[in-house]
């Protein structure tokens, strides 16, 4: 494989960023890979990939020395990991685990007040459910539970379904869980009253309906 020249755009560091790999491959399975493959060179403090589309097909591995990272880049460069060649450089940013190491790390406000506001949303969703006498850990056990109104019910028992405050904007039906259906309606108040609505209304003497927000 061809050493490449990292020129003197990105300094020399201890944590190298992959791209250009197999985007098919499940993200466990990948970071246990590229620990196994670069193992060799070092010691690994953290391997970083991500499932969101920005960040697909990308990893970054953080050494415990800069000259493990420098073997690593100029050994593996176009190594074939899945089929494809890797591409390797150093990073352009310090990792935070080294960040935190050499006391220079500072918290980024913009993940922060994301994780705020996840917080918050997560409170009261569970509020939500607690207020309607649901266990907010029952919540997608089964995957993300939407609303369930309108399911196409064996010998005409959907006429007794109540009439929803609103029809909902889509309905899917999960071939591979029968019994499940995702229904999504035009906002929260309109999802919150069918729930209230049709909670543990019996589709049959045996089956009532579980209804419980979906997961976002």
């Amino acid at each position: 494989m061809a050493e490449v020249t990292t020129g003197n755009e990105v300094p020399q560091n201890m944590t190298i960023y992959i791209n250009n790999l197999n985007e098919k491959i499940k993200l466990e399975e990948l970071k246990k890979s590229l620990h196994a493959v670069f193992s060799q060179f070092g010691k690994i403090l953290e391997v970083q990939a991500y499932k969101t589309l920005k960040h697909k097909g990308q990893a970054w591995v953080v050494f415990e020395g800069v000259s493990s990272a420098t073997n690593a880049l100029r050994q593996m460069q176009g190594f074939p990991f899945y089929d494809k060649p890797m591409r390797i450089q150093y990073a352009k940013t310090k990792s935070d685990v080294i960040a935190k190491a050499d006391g220079s790390f500072v918290p980024r406000e913009r993940r922060k007040r994301h994780e705020d506001k996840g917080k918050k949303k997560k409170e009261q969703h569970d509020a939500n459910q607690a207020g309607m006498g649901l266990n907010p850990a029952y919540a997608g056990a089964y995957g993300a539970m939407p609303p369930l109104s309108q399911i196409p019910y064996p010998g005409g028992v959907k006429s007794m379904v109540p009439e929803a405050p609103a029809p909902p904007n889509n309905i899917l039906m999960v071939e591979t869980k029968p019994g499940i259906a995702f229904v999504e309606y035009g906002d929260e108040m309109q999802s919150t009253a069918a729930m209230q609505a049709l909670q543990g209304f019996k589709i049959t003497q045996q089956n009532p309906m579980l209804i419980t927000y979906a997961k976002k």
